[in-house]
């Protein structure tokens, strides 16, 4: 029997027998990986509570067939409470969730970038230092940059023609001149380039102070943006609130905090 140890974020739950459930993993070493939590649907589990999705936490598994077994979990960051009580919270979380699958199509390839980026994203999240649209924007925008879609808010994309410019074409990659902007493209206001801008770099009192119609507008280009480079719709992403304001103001963090660099049933999970 060979057994593994990682730290591990739990994505997604689904019923397996009358007792087991399986679990998708998104570890730091070893990539996605899918694995049984045997009788962790039984009132007497040990570990049932801490694999769930939002979950961040220390798991050993033995290698299997096709799956492998989780033999222990221990909790690291216990996100799914705070974010499961609250609507506008879990929606957005379950975005996240579902991105990150998307994004790690691959079991066992080791995306390490990707883990850190989900597990600051889910935290920002639970501590609720800013508003959840800000922190889902922030995290489609820098997982899909580590991706290899890192979209541009300044220069051109496609040319390179030093910015700032006034069109935004999804299909072009951000931002474009007025030479290559295509027939269909939108033109947002600067202030919405600027914040979009912000939530890239993590500069979080920029996005912090913006306006709501900003806000707005932004989230729309990067709703677009994401499921363009993904080439699928993304479910959750349409349960979003996303004028929900932080509950609570955090203390003053620095660029990166909320997102560093490197509930059940929308996620498929229990009913």
């Amino acid at each position: 029997m060979v057994l593994y140890r990682d730290d591990a974020i739990v994505l997604r739950a689904q019923k397996l027998g009358e007792a087991d459930r399986i679990v998708t993993l998104l570890t730091r070493e070893h990539g996605k990986v899918r694995a049984v939590g045997k009788g962790v649907r039984r009132t007497s589990s040990r570990f049932g509570a801490r694999l769930e999705p939002f979950m961040v936490v220390d798991v050993q598994l033995y290698v299997g067939r096709s799956l492998d077994t989780v033999t222990q979990a221990e909790t690291i960051g216990p996100y799914a409470r705070r974010i499961c009580q609250d609507y506008g919270l879990y929606t957005t979380g379950t975005a996240m969730l579902e991105t990150a699958e998307r994004l790690v199509a691959d079991e066992r390839e080791p995306a390490v970038q990707q883990y850190w980026l989900l597990a600051g994203a889910l935290r920002a999240l639970s501590e609720q230092s800013h508003a959840p649209g800000l922190v889902l924007d922030s995290y489609l925008l820098r997982a899909l940059a580590v991706a290899g879609w890192a979209p541009s808010f300044l220069d051109c994309a496609r040319c390179g023609e030093p910015g700032p410019h006034h069109a935004f074409a999804v299909a072009q990659g951000g931002a474009v001149c007025s030479r290559c902007r295509p027939p269909g493209s939108t033109s947002p206001a600067p202030e919405t380039f600027t914040l979009l801008a912000a939530l890239l770099a993590g500069e979080w009192g920029t996005a912090d102070a913006s306006d709501v119609r900003h806000r707005k507008e932004a989230s729309g280009l990067v709703a677009a943006y994401s499921q363009y480079h993904l080439e699928r719709t993304l479910r959750s992403l349409r349960m979003v609130e996303r004028d929900a304001p932080a509950r609570t103001a955090g203390p003053a963090t620095g660029p990166d905090e909320a997102v560093p660099d490197l509930a059940r049933r929308a996620t498929g999970a229990d009913a």
